[in-house]
């Protein structure tokens, strides 16, 4: 087992668990939680062996096999399958010893040496690399790909991939779902649920952790404290705590109030039944929440749209994809992805946007975002229609040597240049806006590129804030948030007059904040009408089937 006792970690000066004491038994499912910046990174050093106590006793059995996903992007020509082989450490070790022994020419230290490579698992090595590869969400065709030629994501995935196939007594995990989209995860959970070895995780995916963990760590104020049961359970147990601290309530008291008052006033009109529906789920879900959003770094809201078209967006007959490359030959036709959509986008809607990786959800999104053109068909706009656009690289265009405040100052200067002078554009209205999502003082003049992935995100957020839309399309928004941040966002979203289009792995967001969902699936777009769970289910199913083909392929091939 793993026992700390008594335990002080320092990072530099700051002390981040003071003489704490927590046992981890064989065989566990950990969740670690804590807020940004607790010691989450900090304890998994120490679990490592990159980082030693500064007081008190920590212990690990020092025959536990360690399986931990390296956090440098891979640069290297090898095959997308050699390069997950080579993390399986001990069947590197009998390869080399195999290598070693021919050299040696000794009949009895080579017979070992084969020996010790079967058990390995030499055989089917292979097959088990593949096999890991393609559940997380790569085609058949790039399995012998170099791994340079994946971008830096999918790398991260490889590099996850090899974390795996390495035989472990311990895995440690730190945001294993960052990278991946919702067939991924489900596969990468089903795996997880199987391992028979001690984890440890941490993550910011409330579902991925109730269906995974069997324990809960808590950093808090500089302790670590012990839950048996999932997040859920850790979260019920916290919040039973906190209910009994009732100043904590009152930060919430107000809005849950609001929200109330908003319910009463417009459920028996029907233009306003489904928003005020939302505000129910916003506010059952606040209720519960409350004691944990008042520990949270922030709260925030999307302001009132100045107008909302109905409809949004009409779609007739379109067809979506990718131009030709600047290089083709001027004859080359744009690759299609989906076509035949026949869809509208009315005022109110919450639309969750679902599909298996590659069927063109983010392509979907950035047709309508503008970023893509349609390919054939007619997308209509509603007059008045503003976007407010979070992409899944969209911290990627963020600039990192421009501060908070020349983004904001930039994006005034846009807003007149387009008629819209009714935006708040005086440095100081900047300064405080910015300030509602915790940029204030000197991070306002921080240069983006020194921030956390977290602290871009709530750049961007709240850079979406201030443009005020009516069409919120929002792909994969909470890669970088935190749990209290995710929870703060599912809130603002239910609040929201406007419309919510959402492509998440985030199914607790994907629960809490839509009402129907859309289907991206073998070349077309129709209506989801089953709920998640089914939707899981139909995943399971899509991935064995592609599991089939592609052993179907490698056996041809």
């Amino acid at each position: 087992m793993i026992v700390l006792s008594k335990v002080t970690l320092r990072r530099g000066t700051k002390v981040l668990l003071d003489k704490t004491t927590v046992t981890i038994n064989p065989g566990e499912k950990v969740g670690l939680v804590g807020r940004n910046g607790a010691g989450k990174s900090t304890l998994f050093a120490l679990l490592n062996g990159t980082l030693h106590e500064d007081g008190g006793d920590f212990s690990m059995p020092s025959q536990w096999r360690m399986g931990q996903v390296a956090q440098d992007m891979p640069e290297t020509e090898q095959s997308a399958t050699d390069f997950v082989i080579d993390g399986d450490t001990p069947l590197l070790a009998a390869r080399n010893e195999v290598h070693d022994a021919e050299a040696s020419d000794d009949g009895m230290r080579m017979a070992e040496a084969y020996m010790a490579l079967h058990d390995a698992g030499e055989h089917d090595a292979e097959a088990r690399a593949q096999a890991l590869i393609l559940g997380l969400g790569f085609k058949v065709s790039e399995l012998h790909n170099p791994v340079n030629s994946f971008s830096g994501g999918w790398r991260m995935r490889l590099q996850l991939a090899r974390a795996l196939m390495c035989p472990s007594d311990i895995l440690l995990l730190d945001e294993p779902t960052n990278h991946l989209d919702l067939d991924a995860l489900v596969w990468l959970e089903a795996w997880l649920k199987r391992y028979q070895g001690t984890l440890v995780m941490i993550s910011h995916d409330r579902e991925f952790l109730d269906a995974i963990t069997t324990v809960t760590l808590h950093i808090d104020n500089a302790k670590l404290v012990r839950y048996g049961g999932n997040y859920s359970k850790f979260e019920d147990m916290r919040a039973e705590q906190m209910l009994l601290q009732q100043a904590t309530m009152a930060k919430q008291a107000d809005k849950i109030a609001h929200l109330q008052s908003f319910i009463n006033r417009f459920k028996a009109k029907a233009s306003k039944a489904k928003q005020a529906q939302s505000r129910v789920k916003a506010l059952e879900r606040m209720e519960k929440i409350a004691p944990v959003l008042a520990d949270a770094e922030f709260s925030f809201e999307f302001q009132e749209p100045q107008n909302l078209p109905n409809p949004m967006l009409s779609l007739v007959d379109v067809a979506i994809g990718y131009p030709p490359a600047d290089d083709a030959p001027v004859s080359t036709s744009p690759t299609v992805i989906v076509r035949g959509i026949n869809r509208s986008v009315m005022a109110g809607q919450r639309i969750g946007i679902l599909g298996a990786n590659g069927q063109g959800k983010s392509t979907l999104v950035k047709t309508i975002a503008r970023d893509l053109q349609a390919v054939s068909g007619e997308v209509t706009e509603g007059k008045g229609l503003n976007i407010g656009y979070f992409a899944q690289q969209e911290l990627d265009v963020l600039r990192p040597q421009d501060t908070p405040l020349e983004h904001m100052i930039r994006l005034a200067k846009e807003a007149i240049a387009n008629g819209r002078s009714n935006v708040p554009g005086r440095e100081q209205e900047l300064r405080n806006f910015l300030g509602n999502f915790n940029f204030g003082g000197e991070m306002v003049k921080q240069a983006v590129g020194t921030m956390s992935g977290g602290e871009k995100a709530r750049l961007v957020l709240c850079m979406l804030v201030w443009q005020r839309p009516n069409l919120l399309l929002l792909d994969e928004p909470t890669n970088h948030l935190d749990l209290n941040t995710r929870e703060a966002l599912a809130v603002a979203l239910n609040e929201f007059e406007g419309t919510v289009m959402l492509v998440s792995h985030d199914r607790a967001m994907l629960r809490s904040v839509c009402d129907e969902f859309w289907l991206v699936s073998r070349g077309g777009v129709g209506p989801f009408d089953g709920d998640l769970d089914d939707y899981q289910r139909y995943l399971l199913d899509e991935a064995k089937r592609s599991r089939e083909e592609a052993s179907a392929l490698l056996k041809a091939a």
